[in-house]
């Protein structure tokens, strides 16, 4: 009853309103009209058009339309989607080839520029990029720039470098200063030719200098994650490097700025002396303050939208003055990140208000802005060509040759020292920074600015295959010792919520073999299925993901060794750690698909195909401690099966053992006996299985844990059997291919 009134009254509301404003409308024509006759009688109101004037044909409507879409906001539109679109798809692209998300990114940038979309398809490159239309965008992307940079000083903690001594400053600075002298001396010779007529000589060999020095921190940091080497040695000291080295490189490139600018290395002095100044203002003023605002609004729930509009007053504010004092904005920036707090949950909650508009929208703007400055039909002979192979040759001996050399003398072995030199050589991103800040100033010509770029873009695309070589050609990985004398048994495990994964080392402990001549060996990895998650988020990931397993494994006083990654092959990623580091045991929680008709499919059927070592499928419900066991044994052969039997029955966790053959039936009892042998802890009770189809068998309530092969689940599922809401816990094994 009270919703038919509504819906009369909404209906009696709209027409009384409508006819309202048709009464108004209608006796509004007689006002036009009145004012229509007074303005033809008027002697000035020569121009204007009649009413009528406004019915145009169809090709006017045409015509209209073409007008709009050629409107400057029309324009912008139109850019804007048409980068993200290929920024997406060319980044889709080069992830699946294991290459950075942000190469993609760049090459969409190239694509959408002179040297593809402007040489094949000119008209359609005029109507989106029409010239006076650059401008806006270029605005706009330097926007997307001063918020990544304030990113990228986020990432930095400025702590690292008073705990750092020896061999880390050794190596970032020996990075830095190698490929710039062979920077500086390759200016001599590119200078005649490449340098702008007004430019100086000393204005291009400092910059070349810099140009070939730069590392790109945030890409070098995303690459150590994709590795998993975020928390080895070898991570930790590139990471190290590299933001010693960014810091270096920065404050050598403000110094080159105001020395252009300037004119002269004098004129220049009062330029840094307030660059200097507003430095220590920064981070002796600003930043203790900033800290006590860290501590007090940590979570989301006290990061108000006036502490967040503080925070962009800080960076813009920082941006503005260092663009005055005749630096850069983006120098600006990236200071106000480094000063902001360190605690990881403020960091986290800025990161995830500032990076999805930052890197997915803004920042695919200035790559496409770098692209439609980079021609590289510019380089139409052989000998730019030369010249370009030359730069990147000169590029990677300086950068890859001075941060091994000094790795080494450092101490380290030779496969660290070459994979430090490879890490060290990402330019990426940082690089085009650096370059379109030369470009912008005049100091490098447009032929070089285009050479630069695929410098930049070929030595952040050598960076995973050449760690995949070293690797190949150097690695001395320790694997199992399966001869005489002592052996390692290696459990690898890996989960997503980070209580399966605590469930499941508890599990590996209980099953695992052990003897005088055998140790186990314990490894959990976890991954976030998605490769475009953000350093500072990826900690608290690895953090969260790996608490209750090093809890766990604190309560039993085990070592468990721990490796997380952000990955979109999470698959991929299991298989070539188990594959390639010789595990016994892979254990696995169960997936989605293991309820169901598709037995075993999805992530799961891959591992099963491809693993090549044990592999054990972990369905919990509710799991503790096995005290009874149903073991549903195979045909004998199946020794991984058999000795986590000969285990339950030997050792102290299992009270009894219910054993029966759904494949054999019991015509198992003398492979048992033979098995077993000597007399152990647990009580053994072998029954037909047609016993267990029983209503007083409920396996549910009868049993802890139901140990089956899988080719039993697989068998047990066909015949509908049991539903698996009345089973225990469920631990399925497949034997490796070499049993």
């Amino acid at each position: 009853m009270k919703s038919q009134r509504n819906i009369l009254f909404y209906i009696v509301t709209i027409v009384i309103f409508t006819l309202l404003m048709w009464v108004v409308i209608d006796h509004g024509k007689a006002l036009q009209e009145h004012f229509t006759a007074i303005s033809l009688s008027a002697p000035h109101s020569t121009s204007g058009s009649h009413p009528s004037s406004y019915t145009g044909s169809l090709s006017h409507l045409f015509n209209e339309l073409s007008a709009n879409m050629k409107l400057p906001f029309g324009i912008l539109i139109i850019q804007i989607i048409t980068i993200i679109l290929f920024s997406r798809l060319f980044g889709f692209l080069f992830n699946k080839i294991n290459q950075p998300t942000v190469i993609g990114e760049i090459v969409a940038g190239i694509f959408l520029g002179p040297s593809f979309l402007g040489y094949f398809f000119p008209d359609v490159f005029a109507f989106i990029f029409p010239p006076d239309s650059l401008l806006t965008l270029q605005f706009l992307s330097q926007v997307g720039l001063i918020l990544f940079m304030f990113l990228v000083g986020m990432e930095l903690d400025l702590r690292v470098l008073k705990k750092t001594a020896g061999i880390a400053i050794v190596v970032s600075h020996a990075s830095i200063i190698f490929p710039y002298l062979l920077g500086v001396i390759l200016s001599y010779f590119l200078y005649p030719n490449f340098a702008p007529h007004n430019i100086p000589f000393f204005a291009f060999a400092l910059f070349m200098g810099i140009a070939m020095s730069i590392t790109a921190f945030p890409v070098l940091a995303r690459i150590i994650q994709e590795k998993g080497l975020t928390r080895t040695p070898l991570g930790s000291m590139a990471l190290t490097c590299g933001a010693i080295g960014d810091i270096t490189a920065w404050c050598i490139l403000a110094a080159v700025v105001a020395i252009v600018k300037t004119g002269t290395f004098a004129n220049s002095l009062f330029t840094i002396g307030l660059s200097i100044l507003y430095l220590n203002v920064m981070l002796f003023v600003v930043q203790p303050f900033l800290r006590k605002i860290g501590t007090v609004y940590i979570s989301k729930e006290t990061l108000s939208k006036t502490v967040l509009a503080f925070i962009f007053f800080i960076l813009f504010l920082s941006a503005y003055i260092t663009e005055m004092i005749g630096l850069h904005a983006l120098f600006g920036a990236f200071l106000a990140g480094v000063i902001m707090p360190h605690a990881i949950e403020f960091k986290k909650n800025m990161v995830e208000k500032i990076e999805d508009i930052s890197l997915v929208l803004l920042l695919p703007l200035f790559f496409a802005f770098t692209g439609l400055r980079t021609q590289i039909g510019l380089l139409n002979d052989s000998h730019l060509w030369l010249v370009c192979l030359a730069v990147i040759l000169v590029a990677v001996a300086g950068k890859f040759g001075g941060t091994s050399l000094a790795a080494r003398f450092g101490g380290l072995t030779w496969k660290d020292s070459f994979s430090l030199g490879v890490l060290m050589n990402t330019r990426g991103l940082m690089e085009l920074i650096v370059l379109n800040i030369g470009y912008d100033l005049g100091i490098i010509s447009p032929q070089m600015f285009a050479i630069l770029v695929l410098m930049a873009l070929i030595t952040t695309f050598m960076t995973g295959p050449a760690l995949s070589a070293i690797n190949h050609v150097l690695d001395r990985r320790q694997f199992a010792f399966h001869g005489k004398g002592h052996q390692f048994f290696r459990v690898l495990i890996s989960f997503g919520p980070p209580q399966m994964g605590s469930t499941l080392l508890r599990l590996a402990t209980i099953i695992t073999p052990s003897s005088e001549n055998l140790t186990p060996s314990y490894t959990a990895v976890h991954f976030t299925p998605s490769s475009e998650v953000h350093p500072t988020n990826a900690l608290i990931y690895e953090k969260e993901g790996f608490e209750l397993i090093k809890k766990t494994a604190n309560k039993l006083k085990l070592d468990v060794h721990t490796r997380y990654k952000a990955t979109d092959e999470v698959q991929n990623e299991i298989l070539k750690i188990a594959n390639n580091e010789n595990f016994n045991l892979l254990l696995l929680g169960s997936a989605r698909s293991v309820f169901t008709e598709n037995v075993l499919g999805g992530i799961v059927r891959k591992l099963l195909s491809d693993c090549k070592c044990s592999l054990g499928i972990f369905i919990d419900r509710g799991f503790i401690n096995p005290k009874r066991v149903l073991a549903i044994v195979p045909p004998p052969g199946n020794l991984m099966y058999e000795n986590i039997l000969k285990k339950f029955y030997q050792g102290g966790e299992v009270a009894k053992i219910t054993v029966t053959g759904l494949l054999t039936n019991i015509e198992v009892r003398n492979d048992l006996q033979q098995l077993f042998g000597e007399p152990g802890k647990a009580d053994i009770n072998m029954v037909p299985f047609n016993i267990l189809l029983n209503p007083g068998h409920a396996p549910k309530e009868s049993f802890d844990l139901m140990l089956i092969s899988l080719d039993g689940w697989k068998m047990l599922i066909s015949r509908n059997t049991w539903s698996i809401e009345s089973l225990p816990s469920v631990l399925i094994l497949k034997s490796d291919h070499l049993q």
